[in-house]
């Protein structure tokens, strides 16, 4: 995926890789670690787990694996999907989310930037609902690897093909209005796998306003490179928070 977003990039980046790839990179290395630490039975692990114990909705309905494995990936993508609206919605004492949107730039890296409290809840939501389902693990395996790489990357898809894929799958085009600076853009447009849930409850936005090349990515409030630091991006959800996303920033900026 990285080659592909070498060969086809959709947008320059603005701060490049070096020290947004290195902050973003050493995210996923502490998120894996505290959930060594914190959660160690991750959701495949929560899968095999309930297999060998025969828990679960599937196996107590005596469904087949390899219905249960689609039926798993759905309910999956949708309690994701569930998961990231609330993250919009309610409003919470630690906005633990905003470290995500913060980035300034969107590509693959940016589909590892979560922080680690975001990480266990999120884990500790999908590991009990693979057990309450007994999904199998092979297809929480699956659900697991797809998420969020493809549709955060910084690559060009021919407009047919985005065309034919978007009713179907959240493309990156599709996703990446999600993280405009825009309010109204950055509340749509919720899904990672699946983009059936978004034309569903109406959440759907096709394009940017100002297109996918002269569209502002991140908060509004932090447009400068402070976000690329390791430091600065595990602190910020215990910042003074200010509401972002209300206007576009100056044209300016989205030259910087």
């Amino acid at each position: 995926m990285a080659l592909f977003e070498v060969l086809a990039p959709c947008r320059p980046l603005r701060y490049g890789r070096g020290r947004r790839w290195v902050t973003n990179l050493a995210i996923v290395v502490i998120d894996s670690a505290v959930m060594r630490i914190v959660f160690p039975l991750a959701a495949v692990r929560a899968a095999l787990w309930a297999e060998t114990r025969g828990l679960g909705l599937f196996h107590a309905l005596g469904i087949p694996t390899f219905l249960a494995g689609i039926i798993s990936f759905v309910v999956l993508d949708f309690a994701v999907w569930l998961e990231h609206l609330v993250s919009h919605k309610v409003p919470g004492p630690v906005p633990i989310h905003r470290m995500h949107h913060a980035d300034p730039d969107i590509d693959l890296t940016t589909a590892l930037r979560f922080h680690p409290l975001e990480i266990l809840i999120s884990m500790g939501w999908k590991a009990g609902l693979v057990v309450a389902l007994g999904a199998p693990a092979t297809a929480v395996l699956i659900f697991e690897a797809v998420l969020t790489m493809f549709n955060h990357s910084n690559v060009r898809l021919p407009a047919r093909l985005d065309a034919v894929l978007r009713p179907f799958i959240v493309t990156p085009d599709m996703h990446r209005v999600h993280h405009s600076v825009i309010r109204r853009e950055t509340d749509s447009n919720y899904g990672f796998n699946l983009s059936i849930w978004d034309r569903l409850f109406r959440t759907y936005v096709a394009e940017p306003e100002h297109g996918h090349e002269g569209m502002t990515i991140g908060l509004a409030s932090f447009q400068n490179a402070a976000p690329t630091g390791i430091l600065w991006s595990l602190l910020l959800p215990f910042r003074p928070q200010t509401r972002d996303g209300e206007e576009e920033p100056p044209a300016r900026l989205n030259r910087s």
